[in-house]
């Protein structure tokens, strides 16, 4: 049984910074892209930046240039490094990663738990 498990989040203020990270664990044959999503109070989960395996990055433009998407791996893991967060990043953001558990197996989508991220204006 594959899981995702998050770790970090908090409660900063307007302009601090903030790193979450997620660690896939279990079955686990191989990993493509890794990312992380959000989803603020009435509103739709949206999609926050991922990245492949071969480790290309995309970004949503509301976070460009303050949010950095990075993976080790090794460890299974994509981290996700919040710069000069707004009040509106506020949100539970979920890891979500595609896997394989088997070679032959078809890839199937995980997804975390979620973690608060709140900014305190």
């Amino acid at each position: 049984q594959v899981q995702l498990v998050e770790s970090g989040g908090g409660l900063v203020q307007a302009g601090g910074f903030l790193s979450v990270s997620c660690r896939a664990s279990g079955s686990i044959f191989s990993i493509n892209a890794m990312g992380w999503y959000r989803q603020a109070p009435g509103k739709q989960r949206e999609l926050v930046a991922f990245i492949t395996s071969g480790g290309s990055t995309n970004y949503a433009d509301s976070v460009k240039g303050r949010f950095t998407i990075s993976r080790d791996n090794a460890k299974n893991t994509v981290y996700l490094h919040m710069n000069s967060l707004k009040p509106e990043d506020t949100a539970v953001y979920y890891c979500n990663a595609e896997i394989r558990e088997r070679a032959i197996d078809k890839t199937n989508f995980y997804w975390g738990q979620g973690t608060q991220v709140t900014v305190s204006s």
